[in-house]
């Protein structure tokens, strides 16, 4: 009677639940919504169940796995969700399936060559933000290049290596390729002058990759930048010391001035008379025709001499060309050859017509300054004989 009692309190205090359960190796526990699998069924019950309670027990990892009930996440894991079946199986804690989808931490966190893979040496110069040209499914394969992200220069990477440099026609510059490229396109290039070699003009301004002298363009050798400059083709500041062709190629009165109406006429170029510092006034021509009879002391214009304005000479006395008495048969003064000459014989034009020869001893090449004549009887007068 005593053992019946007893038995009777001891039913008392036990949960129903219990009293009426399957006995653990019997129990479905898919029944439940919840399928134990791989380590999880060797589990006991109490390690989840703690006190006897079954219902709100957590059906996620980190329910259980959270270094309290279970080993949870340990001090040096991946920033990551706290669901650790992403990466985890209920087989083993180790080793782990990784997926990206549950990191919550940058890429650098991991990728910085200690947990896993980094930038290795030969890396471009970048941020440290590898999503921005790395993608998760293959690391080795860049999907695209966010120009944002680099922090090189251009030419760190395009230099025909790493990625496409300047080409073999490319423009002779030392300017960084952001000068003129954008990196939303790498056509349709803003063209920055400043960024050119000096003196290299020619290599592109050819009238093939860029406008090149035109057909009437004035004769010369020089790079475009001797006139012309890069902010404003016209107008340009010409240099006479860069023309290789003649004056007359030019100065026609259609690309630049030429003779005007009334000018001398004369086959002759214009720097024969004009000099390139200033048109006028006119230097004196340099005769060097044998029938130039020599500089003269008194102003002696060119139509003086050439009265029709052009490359002809007007002798007034055409019979002693080119000796000076071509010009000055009336000028000279008759005497006689000596001082007792009986009868008188005075000397012709013919024997005076050329004055330095005949009389007049000069005694430097001014023509100005004379001696004594050869008989020790003339001299010149002032303005003429």
């Amino acid at each position: 009677m005593i053992r019946i009692i007893i038995t009777l309190l001891v039913l008392a205090f036990i949960p129903s639940e219990m009293l009426f359960a399957e006995p653990a190796n019997q129990f479905d526990h898919f029944s439940t919504g919840y399928v134990l699998t791989g380590a999880h069924r060797i589990v006991e019950c109490s390690k989840c169940h703690g006190q006897g309670l079954f219902k709100g027990t957590p059906r996620y990892c980190f329910g259980c796995h959270n270094s309290v009930v279970a080993i949870g996440k340990s001090a040096t894991h991946i920033q990551s969700s706290n669901r650790c079946d992403d990466c985890h199986t209920t087989i083993a804690m180790t080793p782990a399936r990784f997926d990206h989808r549950g990191v919550i931490g940058t890429c650098q966190t991991c990728h910085n060559s200690v947990t896993a893979t980094g930038k290795n040496p030969g890396h471009i110069n970048t941020l440290n933000n590898c999503e921005l040209c790395h993608n998760t499914v293959l690391f080795n394969r860049v999907s695209r290049v966010d120009h944002a992200a680099v922090i090189g220069t251009c030419s760190s990477c395009h230099n025909n290596s790493t990625a496409r440099g300047k080409h073999t026609s490319h423009i002779i510059t030392t300017a960084e390729c952001d000068t003129c490229h954008s990196t939303q396109t790498w056509r349709a290039a803003r063209f920055d002058h400043a960024g050119v070699t000096p003196g290299t003009c020619s290599s592109c301004h050819n009238g093939t990759q860029a406008t090149g002298k035109p057909n009437n363009h004035v004769q010369t050798t020089a790079q475009c930048d001797t006139c012309h400059s890069t902010n404003a083709w016209l107008p340009a500041n010409f240099d006479h010391t860069n023309v290789t062709g003649a004056c007359s190629t030019c100065h026609n009165s259609i690309q630049a001035t030429g003779k005007p109406g009334g000018h001398f006429v004369t086959t002759q170029e214009c720097d024969k008379c004009h000099t390139t510092n200033r048109w006028t006034p006119v230097l004196t021509y340099q005769h060097v025709s044998a029938s130039y009879p020599g500089q003269h002391t008194s102003s002696v214009t060119c139509n003086s001499c050439h009265t029709a304005n052009n490359e002809i000479i007007s002798w007034p006395f055409a019979a002693y060309q080119p000796d000076c008495a071509g010009c000055h048969a009336n000028d000279f003064k008759p005497d006689s050859h000596k001082k007792v000459d009986s009868p008188t014989i005075l000397y012709t034009v013919s024997e005076l017509r050329d004055c330095t020869g005949a009389c007049h001893m000069y005694t430097d090449s001014t023509f100005t300054t004379i001696q004594e004549a050869r008989t020790g009887e003339h001299r010149t007068n002032s303005g003429g004989w």
